[in-house]
């Protein structure tokens, strides 16, 4: 499970300035915006490899980061790499070079290669993907630079402002979420997250994808001790009901799945307790897209406590 890491106002706020430069540079453009004007903006090369043409990996390398291990005592090939830690995206940042998987399905395309440009757009990613230290990147470290790149990334592919703008101006729905989706070009997935997390800065919204959550629709290796791909915890959600976790929200939501193999699989009121000991009622509903269930929790009110008279 992959909950959001929430960056610090700081942080985002130097990740938002150099995001809104290259969109400046770009004469604030329309949605959806077009990643290979990003590309030749900032002069970064594209390449794919897969596994029935890896001759753009077939080169050699001295010393490059992979995930929390640092990969410099000796020359090795980029596939080498890539193989050993089961990359679907690379930033090479001494070529200005991204390398995609593209054995991977096209839709997956578009936010692996944002997440790869907004490392470039970090100069201090570049020491954590090719820095010379002997020392390991512990996994927190490791944690806070792939929030940061996702951040950049979200910013870049839903034009900073202009999504924040037109998600406040809509309910908070999976219908606007789909609606939005359309708009800015994005998946349903990226869309879902983003709209949690932009949305919910002020209104308790969580969201998660997950398999299908109908017991009988489950695949053979769902894992009930960690069903959630994903679970997003908007701003004031983590602020107020830090202690709600994927497992019990994960059970609830199952309880009012139907077995469809598309579409709305259901929606229901959920009571959740805050990090207080207060019960408070949200909205739920949940979203079958084929390949991922998409749920979104949305805050609604205090849950009244009725306290008999003695």
């Amino acid at each position: 499970m992959s909950r959001n890491r929430l960056l610090s106002e700081r942080t985002a706020h130097d990740i938002d300035a150099r995001v809104e430069r290259v969109l400046k540079g770009l004469g604030n453009p329309e949605p959806p915006l077009r990643l290979e004007d990003v590309r030749h903006l900032l002069k970064l090369d594209l390449k794919f490899y897969t596994a029935k043409d890896p001759s753009v990996t077939q080169e050699a390398i001295s010393r490059i980061r992979v995930a929390t291990l640092q990969v410099f005592n000796r020359p090795a090939l980029i596939l080498d790499a890539i193989h050993k830690w089961s990359l679907k995206a690379l930033y090479l940042p001494d070529r200005k070079r991204i390398l995609l998987d593209g054995d991977l399905p096209i839709k997956k395309h578009r936010w692996n290669e944002a997440h790869e440009i907004g490392h470039s757009l970090l100069p201090w990613h570049e020491d954590a993907m090719l820095g010379d230290n002997s020392h390991t990147l512990s996994p927190e470290c490791h944690e806070q630079v792939e929030a940061e790149a996702n951040f950049a990334a979200g910013r870049l592919l839903f034009l900073r402002d202009r999504f924040t703008e037109e998600a406040l101006s809509m309910s908070p729905t999976i219908e606007t979420v789909k609606s939005l989706h359309r708009v800015f070009g994005n998946t349903l997935s990226t869309t879902l997250y983003r709209f949690v997390e932009t949305a919910g800065a002020q209104t308790p919204l969580v969201g998660m994808m997950t398999g299908h959550p109908h017991v009988s629709r489950r695949k053979p290796d769902f894992d009930p001790a960690n069903p959630c791909r994903h679970f997003i915890r908007s701003p004031a959600f983590a602020k107020h009901f830090g202690k709600v976790g994927e497992l019990e929200l994960f059970k609830a939501v199952a309880g009012y799945c139907g077995a469809q193999s598309g579409g709305p699989l259901g929606s229901c009121e959920l009571v959740l307790t805050d990090d207080n000991g207060d019960q408070h009622r949200f909205y739920f509903e949940t979203f079958f897209a084929y390949w991922d269930a998409l749920t979104l929790g949305v805050y609604l009110k205090p849950e009244i406590q009725i306290v008999a008279a003695a």
